[in-house]
């Protein structure tokens, strides 16, 4: 399905990110990790996408939320695959803490990883989809951008914000062919939520349990291939936000 395709993945070394990498590899992608952090996990995911699926498979040090960083970081991937055409901007971190006890650099720190990498990576990537006259766009945003939580300001306004710029990229480059969507993940099991899981809102999910990284890598990889779909949120979140 994927087959000859590059794919980026931001916070590609663990967790959601790391469930997207391998499901893409699956369908025949190479697969470019961006990661800040542990670089032998990195090179683990690689590893399996090189072993497992027979693709090509590279990883790549950087803080998206450097402009210049990850335009280098996409310079770098386009020399050692000859282009990209799906972006997976996965990268994200909290700084959970009530409104009232929020330190500014928290909540600067969240918007700026969240939602300005994500535009960092799209800025950078937009001239390859334009010159390869293909991309796709797919934003891992979250339910908390759809209905808030408390504790979580900085992070629903990152994943709202994430949702918004996916319309508006959608609406910009569909004329070109290149389309954007977002998935929004509910409570998925992961390093970042292992502190959630005796959360009470837990209770307040029909399916009645924690989502799988896998599950929402499936999502991905569907919006990555749906060629009539853009400008698209879908949630996997076990019915919490319906």
């Amino acid at each position: 399905m994927l087959g000859g395709k590059t794919a980026i993945v931001t916070g590609g070394s663990r967790g959601i990110g790391e469930a997207v990498a391998y499901k893409l590899a699956s369908l025949g992608a190479n697969i470019a990790v961006i990661f800040v952090g542990d670089p032998d996990a990195a090179q683990r995911v690689c590893e399996r996408c090189r072993e497992e699926y027979g693709v090509k498979a590279g990883a790549y040090l950087c803080d998206v939320s450097d402009f210049n960083a990850a335009k280098e970081a996409v310079a770098k991937i386009k020399g050692d695959f000859g282009g990209v055409q799906i972006l997976v901007n996965n990268a994200g971190i909290t700084r959970d803490g009530l409104l009232a006890m929020m330190k500014e650099e928290d909540f600067d720190q969240v918007l700026k990883v969240n939602l300005k990498g994500a535009f960092h990576m799209i800025r950078h990537c937009t001239g390859l989809f334009l010159r390869g006259r293909e991309g796709s766009i797919v934003n891992i945003s979250s339910v908390t951008g759809l209905m808030g939580n408390v504790g979580q300001c900085n992070y629903a306004a990152s994943k709202a914000g994430l949702i918004g710029l996916t319309k508006s990229v959608a609406k910009e480059l569909a004329p070109k062919g290149i389309r954007c969507n977002a998935v929004a993940p509910g409570f998925i099991a992961t390093d970042m939520t292992s502190s959630q899981t005796e959360n009470p809102l837990l209770k307040l999910v029909p399916l009645g349990r924690m989502g799988k990284p896998e599950e929402v890598a499936e999502a991905v990889a569907y919006l990555a291939a749906a060629s009539y779909v853009t400008g698209e949120v879908l949630r996997v979140d076990g019915g919490i936000a319906m």
